[in-house]
């Protein structure tokens, strides 16, 4: 005789539900994939929209869909800039933004200057774009929290970042092969090897060769009117090679404490075209080399309340103009030049409270110019730049402030006397976000103070007692952020006072530098992105 054993309904529907539950558990067991580990690692561009001076950036992805190759490439990307390129790809190209002159912009890589005493301006088709991470460009100054002095004092910076290495966990080894193509025989090839050593230290070598003969086509014309005769000619002895190569080492000692060191080297060579005469094109034997070399190391410590960096860096560079043309007055010419830098930079970032940073920075440097010239062969300058800092910030409201002081003496040889420069230059910049971040309203005004160079003072000029150019810089803008467009337009006013020109004298070859009047600047940039997916 059975007795039937009544199961409460409740309890079957647990015990039911338990039995699926633990087959659908061993399911997701079963389904279970391990996939390879990936180093997840990003290095942050500036922002273009929460800043309070107008800053614009050139990313590695934009620079490799559009085939960026040289740095002044970048450049003519961006708003509010007049690139000067003296002859095509193997021309010198200078930037001068907002009017204020090229002497005004100072040229940064990895956030260490590149410093040229003799003329007071940078070339940038001598930096290539390959293996950048990005390029900006900051009017008035960076709003980095850690900068040096010397990119306190610079009227605009334009900096140049090179890519730190990325690997997968298993992989220790990255091997890269380019090569670019272009019009007149141009030719752009490269390697690029990183390594990682261990878990704390990464290199990477590029080495880059670029050539072209520039010989590319016009048309010349016979008459004023361009409607009588003409011919097609192409353009001579405009050949040019470069060759360029950048070691670089990271290393990590801690967490927040990291040392990166660069060393790089570039030597070229560029053939100069003579004149177009009417019906001829007149031989020319004229051409230029060139070589820059440096090494520079940037450490890094990062904490919770304070920050501080230190940089340092060695510097040659050499330029040689040749002109074995038997037709000159003077016949065979060389004039060569060879600058030496040594430069140490140290700063420094306390937050005090939570609403107030206090910082400061000083920068010295001690750099000489040589020449074959009978005229002043040998040169020195030192540099001395102090500054001190505060930032404000509390929800929306952000104001930032800093006092640079500059003291530049040089050493003549033949001269009685040493010019000697001294100036306290401020800062101050204030912005505004509303809500979460849609609209920014942003000022800032700035003076910058600009030393005359070795070129204004005393090659090829009469002598003269040149007061430092100081430009005084207003900007009021806006910017806009919304889900797909990122929008700014900015208003400036520039003046510049005691304006260094050169006028010539009796000859085309003996030029008098003179300080004349004031110069007034005004203008307006906007720019506009918009990204939309699919």
């Amino acid at each position: 005789m059975h007795r039937m054993v009544k199961v409460p309904v409740a309890l079957s529907l647990l015990f039911g539900l338990s039995v699926l539950s633990l087959k659908v558990e061993a399911q997701v067991v079963d389904t279970v994939q391990s996939l390879e580990q990936v180093e997840v690692s990003a290095q942050r561009a500036p922002s273009t929209l929460r800043t309070a001076v107008p800053t614009q950036v050139v990313d590695a992805e934009k620079i490799e869909s559009q085939g960026l190759l040289q740095l002044s490439d970048a450049v003519r990307q961006m708003a509010g800039v007049t690139l000067k390129d003296y002859g095509g790809i193997g021309g010198i190209k200078t930037v001068s933004a907002r009017g204020l002159g090229s002497q005004f912009s100072t040229l940064t890589i990895d956030g260490v200057a590149v410093d040229d005493a003799q003329n007071g301006q940078v070339d940038l088709g001598r930096y290539l774009l390959t293996g950048a991470a990005y390029v900006s460009l900051s009017h008035g100054q960076q709003q980095e929290q850690l900068l040096s002095a010397r990119a306190y004092a610079a009227g605009n910076v334009l900096n140049l970042e090179s890519a730190e290495p990325r690997f997968f966990l298993a992989e220790r080894t990255n091997l890269k092969v380019g090569m670019e193509l272009g019009s007149f025989d141009m030719m752009n090839p490269s390697v690029q090897w990183e390594q990682k050593w261990n878990q704390r230290l990464k290199s990477s070598l590029l080495v880059s060769w670029l050539k072209s003969d520039g010989d590319y086509p016009f048309t010349l014309y016979y008459t004023a009117g361009r409607e009588d005769s003409s011919s097609r000619e192409r353009r001579e002895h405009s050949a040019m090679h470069m060759l360029t190569a950048d070691g670089s080492l990271y290393y990590t000692i801690g967490k927040g404490n990291g040392l990166t060191a660069k060393v790089h080297y570039m030597r070229g060579h560029h053939d100069l075209p003579g004149p177009v005469i009417f019906y001829t094109q007149r031989p020319s034997r004229q051409s230029t080399d060139e070589e820059v070399a440096f090494a520079q190391a940037k450490w890094k410590l990062e904490r919770e309340k304070w920050k501080v960096q230190a940089l340092g860096k060695l510097q040659q560079t050499y330029d040689r103009f040749e002109d074995s043309a038997a037709y000159t007055l003077t016949g065979y010419q060389m004039n060569d030049y060879r600058q030496r830098e040594a430069y140490l930079s140290g700063s420094a970032m306390w937050s005090a409270t939570q609403w107030l940073d206090l910082g400061g920075a000083a920068d010295g440097s001690f750099g000489g110019l040589k020449t074959n010239l009978a005229q002043r062969n040998d040169v020195h300058r030192t540099n001395l730049m102090a500054v001190v800092s505060a930032r404000v910030h509390h929800k929306g409201l952000e104001v930032r402030g800093n006092l640079l002081g500059t003291a530049i003496s040089d050493r003549v040889g033949d001269l009685d006397t040493m010019p000697t420069y001294r100036r306290l230059s401020p800062y101050v910049g204030a912005m505004y976000t509303f809500g979460k971040g849609g609209l920014t309203l942003r000022y800032f005004y700035k003076e910058t103070y600009r030393a005359p160079n070795f070129s204004e003072l005393y090659f090829f000029t009469m002598p003269r007692n040149l007061r430092p150019e100081c430009a005084r810089q207003h900007n009021v803008g806006a910017t806009l952020a919304t889900g797909h467009v990122g929008a700014t337009v900015d208003a400036y006013y520039n003046r510049v006072r005691d304006k260094i020109l050169a006028i010539p004298t009796q000859n085309m070859f003996l030029w008098s530098m003179q300080n004349i009047g004031k110069v007034d600047i005004l203008g307006v940039d906007a720019t506009a992105n918009f990204q939309f997916s699919t």
